[in-house]
Formats: structure tokens, sequence, C-alpha cells
């Protein structure tokens, strides 16, 4: 339930935010707006605003919405008068449609900013980024990394986390093949070691990337008492509760919490029994981890995170607070950090560089909608901010039927000096609608894919 009220709200707001963007502007350019509907398909809600009497509806099918204009293509012949067609979104100039059409995908970009902006001021909690046992043979081995190196920087820029490591890691593997990672050792001294990222391949990025270089977080040791369970999770099938500590998995003793991650991970699909102490009496359950395909190794999971231990995570957590302008400029570099890479990705999936693996659809955005509410407001605003410029970039691609499409037909009109023809248009429709058809194609088929394999 959590998962679709999560999917809806984020939905509602993303396309209300996109539409509002192109009717704001229109008003501006003293364009009248006929309807703002969100959804499509029959209206469940409709009333009427303003001097021009504006339809505003809420239909059923809420995947979208649009904007209507007054546009004189659409009217019979000698329906208005001509003080009522010199505000048809037609008879404007180029530079004003140009502008009502892109202030969709920027009002998208704007509330990333915004989100973003809010996230930075409040803090945002994080693991600091020191490194734990470094596997061999791993190019963090061969870059002499070490246990207990805290990482600082990344190509000059800072870092006070693992996500920071991640996200600058995941930037730089379609830039370079190798990076300079400044660490600082457990003396406090400060070294720069060069990192490879040759090793990675095309489906690395959408796995745990960083295990495969050798960068694994340093854990302290923690009991494996089960904090939070996810709803309708085969822990929750199995009958374990919050504060249930594990004792032994299959007779076997269980000491610390990443011993039952690895027993969990390494039996997909295969009873595991349990015996928990609970409420100072022992208890056992059966439960079968989920087989999930990560990155084509199937592997276990329960749907249970551990019981936080506050003193133990006080030592390993960072939370990094900015002022009202620092935060505003760190949103804005992250909006624009994020709207690059996505640019990049896409290209490197075109060209076969990246896998088409990464494109998801309503079933993984709404998954991922409900995951991250349940994990607190940060952890949904963070989402919301990320689908918004998604939104904002995929709408300003030059494909028609998008805005982006319609930029294009702008530009080559200002180029050209007269307006792209019916026929081009009526073409280009149909090339944009199939590149969009094979589009949701994938994305369904990788939902599906994903809904099958866990």
């Amino acid at each position: 339930m959590l998962t679709l009220v999560a999917f809806l709200v984020a939905l509602g707001i993303l396309v209300t935010v996109h539409e509002y963007g192109h009717f704001q502007v229109a008003r501006w350019c003293n364009v009248k707006v006929l309807r703002f509907s969100l959804g499509f398909g029959k209206p469940i809600f409709r009333r009427r605003f303003g001097a021009d009497q504006t339809e505003f509806v809420i239909s059923v099918l809420p995947l979208g919405g649009y904007v209507k204009m007054l546009d004189e293509h659409e009217l019979p012949a000698g329906g208005l008068s001509e003080t009522e067609l010199s505000r048809a979104f037609n008879r404007q100039s180029v530079w004003k449609r140009i502008a009502i059409v892109a202030a969709g995908p920027v009002a998208n970009l704007l509330l990333a900013i915004f989100l973003y902006w809010l996230l930075f001021m409040q803090g945002v909690p994080g693991m600091k980024p020191l490194l734990g046992e470094i596997p061999v043979a791993t190019p963090a081995a061969q870059a002499e990394l070490r246990q207990h190196d805290l990482i600082t920087a990344i190509e000059g820029k800072a870092v006070t986390s693992w996500t920071d490591v991640r996200w600058i890691l995941m930037q730089e593997s379609i830039k370079a093949p190798a990076v300079t990672i400044q660490v600082q050792d457990e003396a406090q001294q400060k070294r720069t070691v060069t990192l490879g990222l040759d090793s990675l391949d095309k489906e690395d990025i959408e796995s745990d990337f960083l295990e495969k270089l050798g960068l694994k977080p340093y854990r302290l040791p923690m009991p494996a008492r089960i904090g939070d369970v996810m709803p309708d999770s085969a822990a929750e099938k199995g009958g374990l509760k919050p504060g249930d500590e594990v004792l032994t998995v299959n007779d076997q003793s269980i000491h610390e919490w990443e011993q039952f991650v690895t027993l969990v991970r390494e039996h997909p699909g295969q009873p595991l029994a349990l015996r928990v102490s609970r409420e100072g009496r022992g208890v056992e359950v059966v439960v079968t981890p989920d087989n999930v395909d990560d990155n084509g190794v199937k592997t276990g999971r329960i749907g249970a995170a551990f019981q936080v231990d506050d003193a133990i995570m006080e030592k390993m957590m960072v939370v990094v607070n900015y002022g009202p302008w620092q935060s505003m400029r760190k949103a804005i570099d992250k909006t624009w950090e994020t709207s690059v890479f996505s640019l990049r990705m896409l290209g490197r999936m075109v060209t076969g560089e990246a896998s088409w693996k990464g494109v998801s659809g309503p079933v993984t955005i709404a998954s991922y909608a409900g995951q991250s509410a349940h994990s607190g407001w940060k952890s949904f605003v963070g989402f919301l901010a990320l689908i918004s410029i998604s939104l904002g970039i995929l709408n300003l691609l030059p494909v028609p039927v998008l805005d982006g499409g319609h930029l294009l037909y702008y530009t080559i009109e200002i180029l050209k000096g007269s307006p792209v023809s019916e026929a081009i248009m009526d073409v280009g429709q149909r090339i944009g609608l199939a590149i969009l058809a094979l589009l949701f194609a994938v994305a369904f088929y990788n939902d599906i894919t994903r809904f099958i394999t866990g």
C-alpha cells in the first residue's frame, strides 16, 4: 500500500510541476490556456478558474498530464475574433513558443534543485568512507589501498560518505580508465593513489561495482539482531520480528551480522532453519531467502535490516550540514552533474557501451518510490529529485512527440526562416512515437525481468 501511495504522490508532484511550467509561462506570454489536465482518460474532477475560464481536470489514469492551449489549427474557420486569435499558441513568435515548451522540463530541473537544497540544508547522513579488508587481486589491492584507509577525495573532489564515493566513481567510470584517490591512514598520514577502473564492464554499473573494485566498507562487529522487517518480505513471511537476535542458522552458530548476511546470500530459494532469541526465550523459525538476480548472479535476500546500535553507528556515521547559499550551490552542482551523467549514460546505451538494463519502467519506479518512502522522508525527497531530473532530461531529448522534438522544430524554423512543414512534422511524429514505443517496451521488459528474477 505504501508503495502505491508513494508512487502516486511522486508522479502527481512531478507531473503537476512539469505541466505548471508550461501553464505559467503560457500565461506570461498571454496565450490562452483551455485546459490543465493531470492524468488521461475519463475526468474524475473538473472545474473552471480564472478570467480565461481554464478547465482544471484530474483524470482517471495518473500516468502523465497535458496543457491544452488555444490553437487556430484546431478551430473551425471564423470561430473566433482576431483579438482572440492573437492569443493562440501558433500565433506567437518562435521565441515565445520555445519558452513555453521548454518551461516544463526546466520546471522539473528547478524542482530538483529545490529538493536537493532542502536536503543539503537539513543534512544528509551517510557512512564514512572507511575501507575494510581489501581483497587480493582487485584494483584496490593493486592501488595499494589498505584496511582502515579513509577516502577523503577522488579526482580532487572532496568526499564525506560512501554515497559520495559511489557517485563520483560512477561518473568517472564513463570518462576515464583510472582515477586518483586521496586517503588518510590510521596515523593521519595522507597519500594519493591511482585506482584503475578499466576492469568494469557495461553490466557492472547496475550492480555493486565498488565490491568488484575491492572497495569494501569497514564494518564494526555487530550482533545479528533484526531491526527492520520489510512488509511482505521473506523475513516477515518466515516469522522474523524486530528485536530478534539470530543465534544459529542450520545449526551453525552466528556471531555477527555480516556472517548472517553471507549465509543468506549463499542460499537463494533454500529454506534456512533459524534459532533466534526473542524477549529472552529461544524461538525457531524457517526463512526462505528470495532468489534475486544481482547482475546475473543468483543471491539470497530476506528483506530485513540490522538493529542499529547508536554507539556503533555514531562512530561510523557522518552528517554534513550546509548553510543556505552553500546548499544552493551544491544543489545546482548536483542537478547539473546528474543531468550530464544521465545524458552520457544514454549516449553509451545508444552506442552499446552501456547496458539497456538500466532503463526502468513504472513497476521498478514504483518499487523504488516505496522503498525510499519506507526509509524516511529524506530518502523519498532524494528519490523525487532524481526522478524529476530524469523526467526533465527525457523531455528535452530532440525526439518528436517530446518537448525536445518541438524545440528541434522551432530551432529549424529559426535557421530556415519558416516553420517546418506539416508533412515533415507528421513523419517526425510517427518516428517519435516509434522511438517512445521501443523505449517503453524495453522498460516494461526490464520490469518484468526484475519481477520474475526477484
